[in-house]
């Protein structure tokens, strides 16, 4: 089977709920990654690109009517490229970059587009039809994040826990206590800001330009979830499931919007269209566990791929994984045997700091792990997610 390459790779900042790409819809914002590709790869015949797949968990408002094809032709890529949506949650966007290597090892495809886009700040509110005829009991659902148009069927076989009431229980199954859970909030901030001091962030990022109504544009060139903490700030903040919890607002990941896209070919489509490879996509995994414990997925589909790999844990130079909640972060690691504070993960910080835009986490964190394998000239990353409903997801890479 020919191998797939990561090829290139480029996504937006991350904005706060609210906040510098608030104006921003999603579909638009998907497309800013792909003209960026475009721009940074004169040389492709972007006619020839077969799929573009896009990672996207809402799609309940203007990302609907499938934002990857809204997004390829936004973009001004040819009409004759086709785009596809994959909603796996959390997972969207890591699927995307999965499902790309597939078609391209199984012959289906030369020349693939990945990645995910999520605006949670426009995410709307709905309202389903009524239930039977002059029905005047509507309810309005939130679409931000969580269950909505809830089925009595799955809540009375598995309960609807909320995201936060899910890395509840895994902090009491898992035994995290609160200050691991802090301690670990706190060294992804710090790993982000260092990060972006020092300029590495911002070889990922393209700039994004928010018109005014007045002036020029303002440039949005720069994560801007992380924020100055310390230990003794984070112990302050009150459990947002249950008084004594331990899962709060700084060591929980937050409500972000942001998009990535990345190049993925196979040899000879690379070769083909002046695109140097930098990782190979060795292979994908997912699993499923219960919805209540839906944070410690990515334990089962970590060892499934290792299993189809044959690449152990201790050979992985680099491990991003993302972090919805430091509870569920530090319960993976520690069941895969893998220390929290272990230099080889998020070493530029993780979804606690940097954000979590659901569709488009997968594929950052992907993008992320080929880089810092030719930063720290490793052979071998995973990156890897827990997803909601009870899932998890990991992707194996190597550098080239």
């Amino acid at each position: 089977m020919p191998d797939a390459y990561l090829c290139d790779a480029i996504r937006t900042p991350i904005g706060r709920l609210n906040g510098g790409l608030a104006s921003v819809r999603a579909d638009d914002l998907a497309a800013i990654p792909l003209r960026a590709l475009v721009e940074r790869n004169p040389s492709v015949d972007w006619a020839a690109v077969d799929d573009v797949l896009l990672g996207c968990a809402n799609q309940a408002g203007e990302d609907n009517r499938n934002v990857a094809r809204m997004s390829v032709l936004l973009a001004g890529l040819p009409e004759a490229v086709p785009g596809g949506t994959i909603n796996r949650l959390c997972g969207s966007g890591l699927n995307a970059v999965g499902s790309a290597a597939q078609a391209i090892r199984s012959g289906d495809a030369d020349l693939v587009i990945a990645g995910g886009v999520e605006s949670m700040t426009r995410a709307p509110f709905v309202m389903g039809k009524a239930n039977s005829a002059f029905d005047r009991a509507q309810k309005i659902e939130d679409t931000t994040l969580g269950w909505r148009f809830v089925n009595p069927a799955m809540q009375a076989a598995y309960g609807v826990d909320t995201m936060p009431q899910t890395a509840e229980n895994v902090a009491d199954q898992w035994r995290v206590g609160r200050e691991d859970q802090d301690a670990f909030a706190l060294a992804s901030q710090q790993k982000a800001a260092a990060a972006i001091a020092s300029g590495r962030m911002a070889t990922e990022i393209v700039p994004v330009a928010i018109p005014q109504r007045k002036g020029n544009p303002i440039v949005f060139a720069q994560d801007e979830h992380p924020r100055v903490t310390s230990l003794e700030a984070l112990a302050k903040l009150k459990p947002v499931v249950r008084a004594d919890g331990t899962v709060t607002a700084g060591n929980a990941s937050g409500l972000n919007d942001g998009a990535a896209a990345m190049l993925i070919a196979s040899e000879a489509a690379a070769a083909r269209h002046g695109l140097i490879p930098r990782a190979r996509i060795l292979g994908m995994a997912s699993s499923g566990i219960a919805p209540g414990v839906m944070g410690a997925g990515p334990i089962k589909a970590a060892r499934k791929l290792t299993r189809s790999t044959g690449i152990a844990l201790d050979q992985l130079d680099v491990i991003e994984l993302n972090e919805a909640f430091a509870a569920q972060a530090i319960a993976t690691l520690r069941d895969l045997n893998i220390a929290p504070d272990d230099l080889r993960v998020n070493r530029n910080g993780g979804a606690i700091a940097l954000g979590h835009p659901l569709g488009m986490s997968g594929a950052r964190i992907a993008m992320t792990a080929a880089e810092e394998l030719h930063c720290t000239r490793g052979r071998y990353a995973m990156a890897f997610m827990c997803i909601g409903v009870g899932q998890g997801i990991a992707v194996m890479l190597e550098r080239i």
